[in-house]
């Protein structure tokens, strides 16, 4: 499992962070986590992903995979296929590309039969219970609302931390990530100090003008 506490980067389908952009990005990010010895990892397009995977040290997820076995799925992924190229893990159920209960527990299941790790994304607490019963690996709570905004998931919506955590561990010991609107270190350590594992960031890191020490100061706040 990814060593935590983590920031995990999803590079979404920013033209900043696709193609050769998004290699640059990633060696920008794993001489970060060289340098701090933060646990840092991304979350890259298929389609970009052996490029990266080639070109740092640090863990390279999937930002999705579908809930298919291997037969005739035309322009499908399945997990066991993504376990065969090398990923260290999958992002599931992100509020732009949801999946039924049935999905998320195929794929989560799928992937722990083969090793690969999966960060299951949710809405909310209650959404968070659900998930903690499939077991994955760790849970990313996200309020929609708050995401690409302004204002952080730790600082506009303390309670739903909390509350998130303490439904899942009721539950399961899964650790819990936050995001949404995270965007430097004192969002970061507020999250911790409420008891995340970690956040998911996206446009905090893309689209800074210096993701270096965007991410420098996002890893501080775990120190």
């Amino acid at each position: 499992m990814l060593r935590l506490p983590a920031v995990v980067v999803n590079f979404k389908l920013y033209p900043q962070a696709s193609g050769t952009k998004a290699v640059m990005l990633a060696r920008m990010l794993d001489s970060v986590a060289r340098e701090t010895g933060a646990s840092v990892a991304i979350a890259v397009n298929p389609l970009d992903f052996h490029q990266i995977s080639e070109a740092v040290d640090i863990p390279v997820y999937l930002q999705h995979v579908d809930a298919v076995d291997f037969g005739a799925h035309t322009g499908r992924i399945n997990v066991e296929l993504a376990a065969e190229h090398g990923v260290s893990g999958i992002l599931v159920n992100h509020s732009e590309r949801r999946l039924t209960i049935s999905d998320i527990e195929h794929i989560v299941s799928h992937a722990r039969d083969v090793g690969v790790d999966t960060i299951v994304c949710t809405n909310n607490p209650a959404v968070s219970a659900a998930v903690a019963a499939i077991e994955p690996t760790m849970i990313a709570m996200e309020p929609p609302e708050l995401i690409g905004g302004d204002i952080s998931v730790s600082k506009a919506r303390p309670e739903a931390i909390t509350e998130t955590i303490n439904r899942v561990k009721r539950i399961a010991d899964i650790p819990v990530l936050v995001g949404a609107g995270v965007k430097n270190g004192e969002d970061v350590r507020k999250a911790i100090q409420l008891g995340a594992s970690g956040v998911l960031v996206a446009s905090g890191i893309t689209k800074a003008h210096d993701p270096v020490n965007a991410l420098k100061d996002l890893v501080a706040g775990m120190m």
